[in-house]
Formats: C-alpha cells, sequence, structure tokens
C-alpha cells in the first residue's frame, strides 16, 4: 500500500546520525564493549529519528498507542571499545504495517563496526490489540516529513 504523495523511488530515505562515545561503563575487562550495550545505541538514534518525524514515546503514548520491539537483529562485524567515537546511522525502512528500522554504527574511520534492524508493532493501549497496519497519526507524521523534503 503506497500512500498519496509517496513514491519510495522518488524520496531520499529518512535517517539520523547520532554520535556516541563509547563510556567505561560499557566495556567489559578486555575493554570491549558487552553485546547489550549496543541496543542502547540503537536507541539513541531510534529516539533521533523520532523526533526528527515529530513523533516522541511520549506523544506515542499520548496517541493511545505504545510500539514494543518484536524483532531485533544484530550483526557484530568489529568490537566497539572504551573510548571510541561512534556514529549511530539511523534509517526509517517500513512504516505502513509496521515501524521498521535499520542501524549502522560505524567507526571514527568510516569503518562499518555492526549493522542491526529492529521492529516494532503498533499496540492499542485501550484494548491491548496488536494493529497490523500502522495508526494514522505515524502515516502523517512520515508524509508529513517527507512534504518538507
Amino acid at each position: 500500500m503506497v500512500h498519496e504523495g509517496y513514491t519510495p523511488t522518488q524520496v531520499k530515505k529518512l535517517s539520523v546520525e547520532t554520535d556516541i562515545n563509547v563510556p567505561f561503563f560499557d566495556v567489559d575487562s578486555m575493554g570491549v564493549t558487552w553485546h547489550g550495550h549496543y541496543l542502547k545505541y540503537f536507541e539513541l538514534g531510534r529516539c533521533d529519528l523520532l523526533k526528527k518525524i515529530d513523533y516522541t514515546y511520549q506523544q506515542m503514548e499520548a496517541s493511545n498507542y505504545i510500539w514494543p520491539i518484536v524483532d531485533l537483529r544484530v550483526k557484530y562485524i568489529k568490537s566497539v571499545r572504551f573510548d571510541q567515537n561512534l556514529k549511530v546511522i539511523t534509517e526509517l525502512e517500513e512504516y505502513e504495517h509496521r515501524l521498521k528500522l535499520s542501524y549502522k554504527i560505524i567507526g571514527e574511520d568510516g569503518e562499518l563496526l555492526t549493522k542491526a534492524t529492529t521492529i516494532q508493532m503498533a499496540v492499542d493501549i485501550t484494548t491491548g490489540e496488536t494493529l497490523f497496519s500502522s495508526p494514522e497519526i505515524l502515516i502523517e507524521k512520515v508524509r508529513a516529513y517527507y512534504a518538507t523534503q
């Protein structure tokens, strides 16, 4: 289903870049970032992307939806270490039936260190029902963003 005014081949992907410096408390005794902390870096990127379309988690809740992650896939390519400067690139891949985002963690030298995807499904707060099409509010927010590009 393609929404009016949006054709995937006409529009550049919605993306954000989030800068991160790996803190000491994210690494193990060998100075390598523990694998679970990468999820935190993805979350920071996801929040930046949601701000960009003006639909933050607080706005989601106010519109009567929560968006739990139902699928997460991570490919660890090279270790991330203490005090390393990273760039998390978060891109919107799908939004009409679910919210699918892709992530790349890039080192200072431009090397790809990690890549991942998350899928979130809208859940009606009142009924607890999972929706298999995104609520109109998300469609409107994405459409409004693309209209300005």
